[in-house]
């Protein structure tokens, strides 16, 4: 996917940090239209860490929380959309998200798969509980692969907060 300028807009993370739902999303997006910020460019919402159930489903599957998004990740997705917006979601290249949410390690494919059902545009990529014995650099290589192969035109963002040398490390 090739974009022609930085993507903007708002990430939840610095200003509500866990406490994130459904509704606050929402209205986040409307915030966003309502402000003028959208008609200046500032067209992504992304939901941070934290937005999970702890574990996955029998499938593999990560699993929206039931109690901060009991309609699930394609209804807040579709709704963001609703007023022209683009919607964003946070995983990690570990075994663990940041916060001790489940990871994409050995998951890559199947995330993205289930990112692109749900509408994702952007996905923010963090660096935390990552296998020591896979290189950074592999480790992106892959989601990014599995993004590409999901069938939806997904922004593809790697943190690499906290870490020096993600890259090659």
């Amino acid at each position: 996917m090739t974009i022609l300028k930085p993507p903007m807009g708002f990430n939840t993370w610095n200003t509500f940090g866990r406490d994130i739902s459904d509704s606050l999303i929402r209205e986040m997006a409307d915030t966003m239209v309502e402000t003028g910020l959208a008609a200046l460019g500032y067209n992504y919402l992304v939901i941070d860490d934290c937005w999970s159930e702890r574990e996955r489903d029998e499938k593999g599957r990560l699993v929206p929380s039931r109690e901060k998004f009991p309609d699930g990740i394609k209804s807040v997705a579709d709704y963001v959309h609703s007023k022209g917006l683009k919607f964003g979601i946070y995983s990690c290249v570990g075994t663990m998200t940041c916060d001790g949410y489940p990871g994409s390690y050995g998951h890559e494919y199947l995330d993205a798969m289930t990112f692109a059902e749900w509408g994702v545009d952007f996905l923010k990529y963090d660096y935390c509980y990552r296998p020591k014995t896979v290189k950074g650099e592999d480790l992106y290589r892959k989601m990014a692969l599995a993004l590409k192969n999901s069938g939806r035109g997904i922004l593809f963002s790697a943190c690499s907060w906290g870490m020096t040398k993600p890259r090659t490390g």
